[in-house]
């Protein structure tokens, strides 16, 4: 079916309803950056595949928002499409709430699907539009009748994470979750985020690309503990372990019906961020909904001891398929011909060979050339470009092992003829990731005050990245996971030992290259003086740089022992596991500088 067509269908039902606009948003119930295919909507309807953006129709126009990591994709993907881009967080380019108030008149209807949407999202959207007079319908699901083939919820398996490699028991981790809801006051608390409950439970599934998560909902009380969960998920041996936790096993579509039934002297917390606005909307007017920040969120972004050491362990199996992978580019490239695809086959493959690893943590972006600059560049056979001897190379990618998520970034060039503009920049790129991955800093202090350390040098020479610096890493869980971050928007998290966030800065030339250096970053205690806590950061994240990118003469001598004390760290924790081809690479590109 054509794009056109399914606008069509989708205009139908908005005449049935006499609503004059409809905005479609990324995303699930549960709120999930990455969605399975059942609820992706906004794709079927536009053809936009990029894990961010906003689908806006009207009558006779549609519009697309995204974010400047997927306006070339978007660029291309929307071509034909009649579908307008807008390129969100340019100046000139107005907000889909502004653009609507130019196209709608005063008691007009807006349809939104509130399930999709954060209490806060659709609060502030339901706000701005009865400025205008502008009526919100929340529960517009078109979805539901025109969305033909529709995609199944998964019905995989879920498995379960060994207490002795999660550091806690499902029950230890209940019993932390019900002190906290104590010290908030409430007896019931709601949360619908997806790598939550996995967290929670030490539970883990399949049912979305590359995280290891399940659709579920969960319900903890003083009294007891509900799961919502389609019952085919559940092996006998699961079903039974969960049993013997006292956790109660409910269908999975009747979450809504259930929160309508909490007694009305309840006090129950819902975080507005994490928390859809149906499910909001479900709980009596008569309980005490106390908006908050997730428990389980802030639990799970601590780290535990456990995890911590099976993260430093996993950090050397991935870092072996890594130094494997660039040895073997190193050696190849001139010999066979190679493609940004089967480069990543090949990455894929190293990592296989590795123990207990269990899939990759988001699509690899495999990039050469000018496809570099794509900062969420996807490869496919029609963008499939060849590796030659002289470009340069990114590759972002990562990792699911049962002991840990990884993410790495690497910028390398082959050959020598490299221009001096990409030293340049890899180098200002370098500082950058140098000053974040050294810094002390005092207990209270949030990422957007760590920021300015990565983009201070590009800054000086007027050059900057369009993406965050940092975000938080799951416990094989979520690649992406808060709710700390390292950006320049304000985020009032605090920076907290324990918590595992990346460090990656970056430049983009459109048309020439993308150069990204991404190690995780694990904060820790630095010491204690008259002036309070100080903390910094270890690096835990093993894998050479490219020296021959790296301009010598624009570090200082500290950054200099940065670099060599980092490479001599990795060689000796990697070289004497990996064979003899790979270690004579890895000898040579860890010389000190």
């Amino acid at each position: 079916m054509q794009i056109s067509e399914k606008l069509s269908l989708l205009r139908e039902k908005m005449r049935d309803k006499e609503i004059e606009a409809c905005i479609i948003p990324s995303g699930d119930p549960h709120l999930s950056e990455y969605p399975t295919e059942h609820w992706k909507f906004r794709e079927w309807l536009s053809n936009f595949t990029g894990s961010a953006g906003t689908l806006v129709v009207t009558k006779n126009e549609a519009g697309l928002w995204t974010d400047s990591r997927y306006w070339l994709q978007a660029e291309t993907q929307l071509q034909s499409t009649n579908i307008q881009l807008f390129k969100d967080g340019k100046d000139d380019v107005p907000s889909f709430t502004k653009w609507l108030f130019q196209n709608l008149d005063a008691g007009m209807k807006v349809g939104i699907d509130n399930s999709l949407f954060s209490v806060d999202e659709a609060q502030k959207l339901i706000n701005k539009f009865s400025d205008k007079n502008i009526n919100v319908i929340e529960d517009f699901k078109p979805q539901d009748e025109i969305w033909e083939s529709r995609p199944q919820i998964p019905k995989d398996l879920i498995s379960i994470i060994p207490d002795h490699l999660a550091g806690f028991s499902r029950n230890e981790k209940i019993a932390m979750v019900r002190e906290e809801m104590k010290k908030k006051d409430v007896n019931y608390y709601v949360t619908v985020s997806l790598d939550e409950i996995a967290w929670v439970l030490n539970l883990r599934g399949t049912d979305v690309s590359f995280n290891p998560i399940f659709y579920a909902y969960l319900i903890i009380s003083n009294d007891d503990v509900k799961l919502f969960i389609n019952a085919y998920k559940l092996s006998t041996h699961i079903e039974k372990k969960l049993i013997v936790s006292d956790i109660k096993i409910n269908f999975y579509e009747i979450f809504k019906p259930t929160l309508k039934d909490i007694p009305d002297n309840a006090a129950v917390l819902i975080d507005p961020k994490r928390t859809n606005m149906e499910a909001f909307k479900a709980i009596s007017n008569e309980c005490r909904i106390i908006k908050g920040e997730s428990i389980i969120a802030n639990l799970k972004t601590i780290k535990n001891e456990t995890e911590i050491e099976n993260i430093r362990q996993t950090m050397i199996k991935d870092g072996i398929a890594m130094v494997r992978f660039l040895a073997w580019l190193n050696r190849r490239i001139d010999k066979e011909t190679i493609t940004e695809l089967s480069a990543a086959h090949k990455l894929a493959e190293f990592r296989k060979e590795q123990s207990g690893y269990t899939g990759d943590a988001f699509e690899t972006i495999s990039a050469y050339n000018e496809n570099g600059a794509i900062v969420h560049y996807c490869v496919k056979p029609e963008t499939d470009k060849q590796l030659t001897t002289n470009g340069i190379y990114l590759s972002d990618s990562g990792g699911q092992y049962i002991t840990g998520t990884t993410d790495i970034t690497r910028t390398i060039a082959f050959g020598y003829d490299i221009p001096e503009q990409a030293k340049i920049d890899y180098t200002l790129v370098l500082k950058g990731h140098i000053a974040l991955a050294e810094a002390i800093f005092p207990t209270g202090t949030r990422g957007t005050q760590l920021d300015i350390l990565a983009r201070k040098e590009l800054w000086k020479n007027m050059l900057n990245y369009g993406h965050g610096t940092g975000h938080g890493v799951g416990y094989y869980l979520n690649v992406h996971e808060g709710p700390q971050s390292i950006r320049t928007q304000e985020n009032p998290v605090t920076i907290k030992p324990g918590m595992l966030t990346s460090n990656e800065p970056a430049i983009y030339r459109k048309g020439q290259y993308g150069i990204r250096i991404e190690n995780l970053i694990l904060c820790v205690e630095k010491g204690e003086t008259e002036f309070g806590k100080f903390l910094g950061f270890e690096t835990l994240t093993l894998c050479p740089l490219d020296n021959k990118l790296i301009r010598k003469d624009l570090l200082s001598e500290e950054e200099i022992k940065w670099v060599n004390n980092y490479h001599k760290t990795v060689y000796e924790k990697l070289a004497p596991l990996i064979l003899c081809e790979s270690q004579e690479w890895l000898k040579e590109i860890t010389q000190p500088i």
